[in-house]
This record gives structure tokens, C-alpha cells and sequence, in this order.
């Protein structure tokens, strides 16, 4: 076993990361097939406890405390958090058997890799957010399905959200009256996608804007939060020709970065694009948090402010058809439970963006699990004649928008 193991980590070691997911999802497997009764469900109903572990360790500091203090005796850690000795042991041991700390002798326990993960503040964030707003939402998800009878979600407003924490307002809403959970999610959201691959190392920017007048809107990033795609781009081609924007909601707009050559502008994507004929029209995250009567609106508003040399960049998970990762799979149920949302296959994408009139150029994918993409799209067809929602309905959605990073 141990030149098995052996074996597999020097082929990791030498993998892209596409291989080395491959990788993880193959010993996935096999540790599934192989697995009896007990272990499958030791496995699957003890999930729960693991994130309870997890959020407990953080809120000890216990990740961050053997990460630079490593290794540590069950003594000296309950000495210096005035706790029972006895129950820092029991937790110790937990934590050490499903792997997020390491035990080196008798109370004793030192930092792994996933020591230090769990030590950095982002992933922290990410499981607070996942257990004390997520956690709620996914206890009740079974008795909400059973009692509307397995029907499709698509309310973001009466979604089981709602019923999980006695409120009667959408996610971003509910998230906006509690600062500190808002906070939180927003700091996650800064973190999961770090060191992974963008848009940026996929898509033709330079030969699509290479004539490009300077004194036009080269892209505009809508509802693009606290502006670091902007910095992104412009960090990336710092000579690429015309004006580069950053539009989101007034409380986004306050926080978000100063960035050389970018004008941030106050706008909410449920009201008409002000900004006419950019080269690009970028929405990263946006569309995946709305059903599709929502996403029409916000489409058909863009297409209006769109010309002939438009294309609107969708930056936004592309499900395979079939065999859909695990990972995309569950922020899929995580989105439908929390926004009455989804995380649309190739499929889905095509019939939302031809009902909305927008025609598919291609499709550029970026990360192998999630299936990140920038799909390019342009209208059928040049129109301003396009039906748009009148201004009660605009009124009616406003509240919709959210702050993105």
C-alpha cells in the first residue's frame, strides 16, 4: 500500500491540474466501489459532523495555532483556551481521524496540508458560510421538496431559504440586512477562486480590440461588485484601447477599487445599460444566481445598448450535458435551494440565450471540474425595438442585485 501510495503521489506531482483532478476523482471511485454497507453509509451520515468539526476548530483557532505552532499536546492547547482537557482531546482525536490535523503520539497533534488550508481566513469564511447559512438551508430541503410536492423551484423569494430562517426576502436581500453573515460570504467568494485559472487566459482580448477606437467603451463589467475583474483586465493589458467600466449597485460602487483607467459607475442591471456600443459587455457570476424570466431581463437590457461589433462575454459554469462533476452537481442544489437558481448545462445555456435573441459564437472553458466558461454571444439581430419590461416591472426587480466580488 504505502508504494501505491507512493506511486500515486509522484504521478500527482507531475500532473496539470486537469490530471490531477482526474486523479482525485479516480481514488474517488475506487474508494466507492470498494466501500461495504457500513462504510457507505459510516460515510454519508456522519457528513455533517465533519463541517461541525471543522467550524468548532476554527472558532478555537485550532488550524491557525498548529500552523505556527505545530506540533501541540492536548495539555498545552487546553491550557491556553482555559478548556476541559478531556473534551480538547476528544475534538483533537475527531479532527485527526477524518484528516484536518495530524496526530504524531499520544496527545499529540500536529499540521497537514489541510491544516493549513483551513487556516487561511478565506477558506475559513467559506465554511462558516456553508454552515451557519448554508447548513440551515440544506436541513430543510428535503421536508420543502416533499411538501411542494417535487415542483421546480423558481421563486427566489419563496425558495427554502425562506422557510429555513423565518424570513421573507431574497438571499441577497436577507444577506445585506446581516452584515456579519454578508461579510462572510463576501470573503469566501474572494477566496475560492484564487490561483485558479480566468477568462483572461482563454479569451482573444488582444486580436478582437486591436483596432478598437481609444475613445470608446472597450468593457463593461456589469454588476461587476468591487471592480477586480477591471483590475484584472487592465493588470493584464495595460495598453488595450478604450474605456474600461465598472458598473454595480450604489453600496458596491462606494467600496470598490481605484483602479487606473477604470470608471466605476453606479448601475442596476434590472434598469436599462446606459452605456451604448461597447466592444464587450461582461457579466461573471451573474446570470447562474437568477431563474430564466429574470435572466431574460437582464439580457434584453443589454441587448439594446448593444451594436453590430457587441459581444456580450458570459462568464459562468457550462455544464456538460451529461456526467456533470460532483462539485458543479452540488453548488447546482446549493444555488436552486438558496436563489431558486441553477447552474445550467451547454443545453440550458443555448434555449436561455436564443429566447433571449442572442446567438452563441463560442464557448471558451477554463477549468476542467467546474466547467468555467466565457461563452460570446451577439444578438440576432441589432434592435432597440426589442420588448423591454415597463417601468413597474423594472421597479419590481431592483431588489434583486447584489454585490459581487
Amino acid at each position: 500500500m504505502d508504494s501505491l501510495s507512493s506511486q500515486v503521489r509522484a504521478s500527482a506531482s507531475r500532473a496539470n491540474e486537469a490530471e490531477r483532478k482526474k486523479i482525485i476523482d479516480g481514488l474517488r471511485d475506487l474508494a466507492f466501489s470498494i466501500e461495504s454497507p457500513e462504510d457507505t453509509m459510516q460515510r454519508i451520515m456522519f457528513q455533517h459532523l465533519q463541517i461541525a468539526g471543522a467550524r468548532i476548530g476554527i472558532d478555537l483557532n485550532l488550524f491557525n495555532v498548529l500552523a505556527t505552532s505545530s506540533p501541540l499536546t492536548t495539555r498545552q492547547f487546553a491550557q491556553a483556551k482555559g478548556a476541559n482537557e478531556a473534551l480538547m482531546g476528544r475534538l483533537l482525536r475527531y479532527l485527526a481521524s477524518v484528516g484536518m490535523i495530524k496526530e504524531t503520539g499520544q496527545d499529540t497533534f500536529a499540521a497537514t496540508n489541510i491544516t493549513q488550508t483551513l487556516a487561511t481566513p478565506g477558506w475559513q469564511a467559506g465554511v462558516r458560510h456553508y454552515f451557519d447559512n448554508c447548513g440551515p438551508v440544506f436541513q430543510k430541503l428535503p421536508e420543502f421538496l416533499a411538501r411542494t410536492k417535487y415542483q421546480a423551484i423558481t421563486d427566489n423569494a419563496k425558495c427554502v431559504l425562506q422557510p429555513a430562517f423565518n424570513i421573507n426576502v431574497p438571499a441577497f436581500i436577507w444577506l445585506q440586512q446581516n452584515p456579519a453573515r454578508f461579510a462572510t460570504f463576501q470573503q469566501y467568494m474572494m477566496q475560492q477562486r484564487e490561483g485558479m485559472p480566468t477568462w483572461l487566459t482563454v479569451y482573444p482580448v488582444v486580436r478582437e480590440t486591436k483596432e478598437w477606437d481609444p475613445e470608446r467603451p472597450v468593457f463593461v463589467d456589469v454588476g461587476g461588485g468591487l471592480g477586480h475583474q477591471c483590475a484584472a483586465l487592465k493588470a493584464k493589458y495595460p495598453d488595450l484601447r478604450g474605456r474600461v467600466i465598472l458598473q454595480d449597485l450604489p453600496h458596491a460602487i462606494e467600496a470598490a477599487l481605484s483602479t487606473p483607467g477604470v470608471q466605476n459607475m453606479v448601475h442596476d442591471f434590472f434598469s436599462p445599460q446606459p452605456v451604448k456600443g461597447a466592444k464587450y459587455y461582461y457579466m461573471r457570476n451573474i446570470l447562474h444566481d437568477y431563474p430564466d424570466d429574470k435572466c431574460l431581463v437582464i439580457l434584453k437590457y443589454l441587448i439594446a445598448a448593444m451594436s453590430k461589433e457587441s459581444v456580450l462575454l458570459i462568464d459562468d459554469m457550462v455544464l456538460p450535458n451529461s456526467k456533470v462533476h460532483w462539485q458543479a452537481a452540488q453548488l447546482d442544489i446549493t444555488l436552486m435551494a438558496s436563489l431558486a437558481s441553477v447552474e445550467r448545462t451547454k443545453a440550458q445555456w443555448l434555449t436561455l440565450l436564443d429566447r433571449a435573441g442572442l446567438k452563441v459564437v463560442n464557448i471558451y472553458t477554463y477549468t476542467v471540474s467546474l466547467q468555467d466558461s466565457i461563452i460570446a454571444a451577439v444578438p440576432k439581430q441589432v434592435s432597440t425595438s426589442k420588448a423591454l419590461p415597463d417601468k413597474g416591472e423594472t421597479k419590481k426587480l431592483d431588489y434583486q442585485s447584489k454585490v459581487r466580488p
